[in-house]
């Protein structure tokens, strides 16, 4: 059974030993963060703070922080097996040619069809309605570092609608709280809620849900292609349909089972400087103008959670986020790209900083290829360092890695700088949202991309040497066996 709720999520982690309440009175501002980013470094539990100081309502922080609890929250042992369903479920073992064929694809169609959001007339979200000055004042919103221009809502998922289209985006996107009704909306240009902002000539409704199932919040931050519901992958992981309901004031639909829900609108005529904030890159992103969230309703339930997410200096729990995104997606990267092995996105790199993939390699250039082919695939296109290696190496671990790219790689040849959009948090390149990226091709060279020496061969023990120590090797005393 899919988690109903975040209520159902945070009562699993507590039965795993997964979860610490903490009782004591906590600040939210920046005691929180601190307390949140120690524990998440140090590998430790999620945690829910009971007793905030000036709020009623409980804290709910790292509670993606840790492999084990990202597959608990997408109901799996594997992260992989995610994406590998999803790929026998979009792409059959040979495409329909028969009316037979037609007919075996359609359980795969009435599958795809089951994960699409459903329409409730009420759900717990409605517990408690506020349309009478509706005050953002009760939330406990975190301060979460002290050069943060403010209190600033992290872990929100923002829903719009194309005004042309009517088609509807879920997104996670940071709020900065300037005062009890309005907020900032960290729209950057790439992603599709922008798009959105950028086509309306009038005031845009906005919804924000606050607290879901896991499954729904981790579908806001997936990079989907352009016009794919957010709601409909949410439903894949769930294996069930979201179910949804209107919101009070705008015409727009949220989750039932939300434990908060803002509603308001974007004047697109209407901007603010919203930042500094600690992001995700360990640096603070610089202050700009953003569209400005006019809130018009809160809807609740009676006992809400609050989830927030602190991001900083990696590793925090957005690295696992990320890791979640990496196993998914690759199974769907290798539809246009069947070359590819492996693929680790480091935490170190922020996602959009450094990719390393493992490739094999058929063709001269082909390392190249598969960089170009990565920089033209959606929101991979901010990827500013590539690296590509061999098929037998191990991109997930980094000094394997590293020991090939410093060790295989002749610069003026190996080296690939291409200008092209980069991300917005980006604050090395000279210009905003664009500059330059590196692709780094650490493969073996053949003599056809202009490598003339023979190519030396790894050092490598004799199957015979290693087997006649593993028998002798407790004998010996020396240590672990590996």
């Amino acid at each position: 059974m899919a988690y109903a709720d975040l209520h159902a999520f945070v009562n699993r982690l507590e039965k795993k030993g997964l979860l610490k309440r903490i009782s004591i009175e906590v600040d939210a501002y920046l005691e929180i963060t601190e307390i949140t980013d120690r524990v998440c470094k140090q590998g430790g539990p999620a945690l829910l703070f009971e007793n905030v100081k000036g709020y009623n309502i409980p804290v709910l922080t790292n509670a993606f922080g840790s492999l084990e609890r990202m597959q608990l929250a997408l109901e799996v042992d594997s992260l992989d097996t995610l994406g590998q369903e999803l790929v026998k479920l979009l792409q059959p073992s040979e495409l329909p040619s028969t009316l037979m064929d037609k007919l075996k694809a359609l359980p795969k169609l009435a599958q795809l069809s089951s994960f699409l959001p459903k329409l409730v007339r009420t759900g717990p979200c409605k517990e408690v309605i506020i349309k009478d000055k509706p005050s953002l004042s009760e939330l406990p919103v975190l301060h979460c570092w002290p050069e943060d221009g403010g209190p600033f809502i992290t872990l929100p998922l923002v829903f719009t609608r194309d005004p042309e289209t009517g088609r509807r985006n879920m997104g996670m996107y940071r709020m900065q709280v300037y005062d009890h009704r309005t907020t900032g909306m960290h729209w950057h240009i790439h992603k599709d809620a922008a798009e959105h902002y950028r086509k309306n000539r009038a005031k845009m409704p906005v919804a924000v849900a606050l607290g879901a199932d896991p499954a729904t919040i981790y579908a806001a931050t997936a990079p989907l292609p352009h016009g794919i519901d957010e709601l409909l992958l949410a439903g894949f992981l769930r294996k069930e349909p979201v179910e949804l309901v209107k919101c009070e004031t705008v015409d727009l639909e949220v989750p039932a089972r939300a434990e908060i829900v803002l509603e308001g609108y974007v004047d697109p005529r209407e901007t603010r400087l919203e930042g500094p904030f600690g992001d995700h890159t360990g640096y603070y992103s610089l202050a700009d103008h953003y569209p400005v969230f006019h809130l018009t309703c809160i809807t609740r339930r009676k006992d809400p959670i609050y989830p927030a997410t602190i991001v900083g200096r990696p590793v925090m729990e957005d690295a696992f986020l990320g890791k979640a995104t990496e196993r998914i997606f690759l199974p769907l990267m290798r539809l246009q790209l069947p070359e590819i092995v492996d693929i680790n996105m480091p935490p170190e790199g922020v996602f959009h900083n450094c990719v390393i993939v493992s490739i094999r390699k058929s063709y001269p250039g082909h390392a190249r290829k598969v960089m170009c082919a990565l920089w033209g695939m959606g929101l991979m296109m901010l990827a500013k360092l590539i690296i590509v290696v061999d098929a037998e190496v191990d991109v997930q671990n980094l000094s394997e890695v590293m020991w090939r790219v410093f060790n295989n790689i002749d610069p003026r040849r190996d080296v690939m700088i291409v200008d092209g959009p980069l991300d917005a948090l980006d604050h090395a390149s000279p210009l905003p949202l664009y500059g330059s990226k590196m692709g780094i091709d650490a493969t073996i060279k053949w003599k056809e991309e202009g490598h003339t020496r023979e190519w030396p061969s790894d050092i490598v023990m004799s199957p015979e040497i290693k087997k006649l120590v593993d028998r002798k090797w407790q004998s010996l005393g020396i240590g672990d066996n590996k």
